[in-house]
């Protein structure tokens, strides 16, 4: 019995030790950027399965977010063919006349629009359709597209925290509880958002005041130019206008849907507005071919490795035992918890991703709240719901891989041969979160404790 017991603590040490060693090797080589970041998340991940980590049978069907990869593949789908219309040249040229060039207007627009587009859809949906653009009007006045990039990775984040179905961290707890509504997140959530909106809108405005400079000449081919030329096909621009809005349009309406018993969740609103685009403008296997081609699979495969590197961490307790030993530090306290669920919330979730970590989370404050005498639904407990969605969601600015977002934009910035790397990006984006974390951390003393 002594001797079984040894073994079974010897393979789980090992499992424990080796997950993390091979999540640390293969997070190192993700860093340096010397290997394609897929190619190093399918090795980590294969090799979470090859060591008995993770189960394959887990991995496919436990660990990797389908519903996040459909999304993806649904959603670039329609915005390839709908920037094949010129649609896409054309809202940006308009955007950029109203602001006359003024690539100060323009980064503040973006990042706005950006903020309450992943508020109300969600915020992979909202840089697919944003990054486009922005190289648009970035090409025309010939300036760094970098600037707002990092602006839309940002607000994307910021702007999803706000609602419920902004982020998925935030959906998860909603669903954990029926409790907190969309209003409720709203109510709660929203005037931080936008005080941190302005922020960090002041914080770019000083890093790259200097960057953001057009000449003048450029300025005044902006206000030249006919942004009706751009149109390729008009029949293709309104086809693809009527698709993309009713998309969003049941992006936005999905909760309601619901309760009339029409279950359309985000992942089937995608690939469903993506099929009848294609139905619709689709005429021959050539053309199909021409549309798979512009998916970006280096992106698609990397979540798929990230997805089962970070499953592999969970399978082996990595993510339970860090959560475990924080809350247990904090004896219990609600104020000191939700300190403690806000700070490692944001240092996760900008290390992993932040869905199996929510996943984890959850539980445990249930149990927290259950072990100190409350109802996980009462008024007291939600400081620590609010204090997860605000570490999970807006830590995921921390680093590149630290949210779907960042990784996509970083994928389309790669396509056009703009240099979007994992030490540019943590060279920005690590300073502004730690300044949106402390902001966070005084809401929730001001409002709550």
């Amino acid at each position: 019995m002594q001797i079984l017991m040894f073994t079974e603590m010897t393979n789980s040490s090992l499992q424990v030790y080796g997950a993390l060693f091979i999540f640390l090797v293969t997070y190192a080589f993700i860093i340096s950027e010397k290997v394609s970041r897929a190619i190093v998340a399918l090795l980590g991940a294969l090799a979470m399965v090859m060591f008995g980590i993770v189960e394959l049978e887990s991995a496919l069907f436990e660990y990797v977010e389908w519903g996040t990869i459909v999304l993806l593949i649904g959603m670039m789908i329609l915005v390839t063919i709908a920037n094949q219309s010129g649609l896409f040249e054309y809202i940006a040229i308009r955007a950029a006349k109203r602001t006359k060039g003024d690539p100060i207007k323009i980064l503040i627009m973006l990042s706005v629009l950006t903020a309450f587009g992943s508020a109300f859809l969600d915020n992979v949906t909202t840089v697919l359709l944003i990054v486009p653009i922005t190289f648009s009007i970035t090409k025309v006045l010939k300036i760094k597209p970098f600037p707002f990039l990092l602006a839309e990775v940002l607000f994307a984040n910021i702007g999803g925290t706000a609602t419920l179905i902004g982020d998925p961290p935030n959906i998860m707890i909603g669903a954990a509880n029926p409790h907190l509504t969309f209003n409720a997140f709203l109510w709660n959530l929203a005037p931080l958002i936008v005080v941190l909106t302005v922020v960090t809108i002041g914080i770019l405005y000083l890093i790259f005041r200097k960057q953001l400079h057009v000449e003048p000449e450029n300025q005044q081919k902006l206000m030249e130019i006919d942004e009706n030329s751009y149109i390729i096909s008009r029949k293709l621009v309104l086809r693809s206008s009527i698709v993309l809005l009713s998309t969003i349009a049941l992006f936005v309406l999905h909760p309601v849907l619901g309760r009339i018993g029409i279950h359309l969740e985000a992942p089937a609103i995608a690939m469903l507005g993506a099929t009848v685009l294609m139905l619709l403008t689709i005429e021959n296997n050539h053309q199909l071919e021409e549309v798979f081609a512009r998916i970006e699979w280096t992106t698609i495969f990397f979540f798929a490795g990230l997805f089962i590197l970070v499953g592999g961490i969970q399978e082996a307790g990595i993510i339970r035992f860090l959560a475990e030993k924080t809350i247990t530090l904090t004896g219990g306290d609600i104020n000191t918890t939700a300190t403690a669920v806000l700070w490692l919330s944001g240092i996760a979730s900008a290390t992993i991703d932040n869905i199996p970590f929510v996943a984890t989370m959850i539980p445990l404050i249930n149990d927290v709240a259950t072990g100190i005498g409350l109802s996980p639904d009462s008024q007291q407990v939600e400081v620590l719901w609010w204090s997860l969605s605000l570490g999970a969601c807006l830590g995921g600015n921390g680093t590149l891989i630290g949210a779907s977002a960042n990784v996509i934009v970083a994928g389309l910035a790669t396509r056009q041969g703009e240099k979007f790397t994992y030490g540019r990006f943590l060279l920005y984006g690590a300073p502004i979160t730690l300044v949106t974390l402390i902001l966070s951390q005084l809401y929730l003393w001001i409002r709550y404790y």
